[in-house]
């Protein structure tokens, strides 16, 4: 079975096939980083328009990696939610009028389960059950999954998510946007004792996190050091940006280790885009050494939104429930959508 994936909930669009019995076919993503870049953030009407002007010609593309037709696609899989309202409308509107022409079965598909299975697509695939920490610029949680639809969340964030404390803070020492990579580079030049942050929630002994707190001794540590951020010396944006980095990956590493410690389990498995970062990697890894256990990690390619892990995702649950697919091609988007309402697969 040929599964076409279409992903659009925010500023990346991606479109992928993928075969049952092949694997990824190809894929195809386009970034539109360059141009929220000037405005510090993505501003929702830019991304919709931008999703429109690139959807068809990401198809054509993936059609021609794959040397596929378009007939022989059996089955199309787009991103319903949760995400930005007119973001999502486009993606599920190609996806519906396409599975229209074609006379072929269409599926909704949870953006966040995208994430959680994306690391199956790697070479080294985790068996369930695992925990999975899913990280990113939207959402911080920590989830037992037992299998396709079958999740339970341990915890996550009160308020900000990790990746949007990475943004926050990164705009406060003055880097550019995205501002996860940015601070993360710059905190590798940077003296780790200088500035020791707080580690918000680090004791709590729940699977809870809270990262606002953190953002706030970010600001308070740059007003102290200067009166305008200009004036604050590069080494000394890299000591903020270090001391930052390890409470934030000191934090999410702790609450991992307890999950794994509290449901007995030995697989833990990264997603989301703060999944890429070097720091945090690295010192799951030491953790994961010292407590042994096993890390899993999505390809760097699969750690941002990608239209690979919604044709995946899509193609898991088809295989499991052949008539979770419909020919019913009024769509609808879910802009909010918890994970726990999902159905299972």
């Amino acid at each position: 079975m040929i599964v076409l994936g279409v992903e659009s909930s925010c500023d990346e669009t991606g479109l992928a096939l993928y075969d049952t019995e092949r694997g990824l076919l190809s894929h195809a993503l386009h970034s539109q980083v360059a141009m929220h870049e000037e405005y510090g953030g993505v501003v929702p009407e830019l991304a919709s328009r931008d999703h429109i002007r690139r959807a068809l010609p990401l198809l054509e593309q993936v059609l021609a990696k794959a040397d596929l037709p378009m007939e022989r696609i059996d089955a199309i899989a787009y991103t319903q939610g949760p995400g930005l309202a007119g973001a999502l409308l486009v993606g599920s509107s190609v996806a519906c009028s396409l599975a229209l022409a074609l006379d072929k079965p269409v599926l909704g598909v949870h953006h966040l389960e995208g994430h959680l299975l994306s690391p199956l697509l790697a070479t080294e695939r985790p068996e369930f059950p695992f925990v999975a920490l899913l990280v990113s610029g939207g959402h911080t949680q920590l989830m037992r999954v037992d299998g396709v639809g079958r999740y339970t969340l341990l915890g996550e964030t009160l308020d900000d998510a990790a990746g949007e404390a990475f943004d926050k803070s990164a705009k406060l020492l003055g880097l550019g946007y995205p501002g996860g990579p940015a601070i993360s580079r710059l905190a590798e030049f940077g003296d780790p004792e200088a500035y020791k942050l707080p580690r918000p929630m680090l004791h709590s002994k729940d699977f809870n996190f809270s990262f606002s707190g953190l953002k706030t001794a970010v600001l308070t540590v740059v007003k102290n050091s200067a009166t305008d951020i200009a004036n604050v010396c590069e080494q000394d944006k890299a000591n903020i940006a270090r001391g930052f980095v390890d409470a934030i990956v000191d934090v999410l590493t702790a609450k991992c280790v307890l999950a794994l410690k509290h449901t007995g389990l030995k697989r833990l498995v990264i997603a989301g885009g703060v999944g890429a970062n070097r720091q945090l990697r690295a010192s799951l890894n030491e953790a994961a050494a010292k407590k042994r256990f096993k890390v899993y990690y999505p390809e760097l390619e699969f750690c941002t939104d990608n239209g690979a892990m919604i044709a995946f995702a899509g193609a898991m649950r088809l295989e499991r429930n052949p008539d979770a697919a419909q020919r019913d091609y009024a769509f609808n988007v879910r802009p909010r959508w918890p994970l726990d309402e999902i159905e299972p697969a």
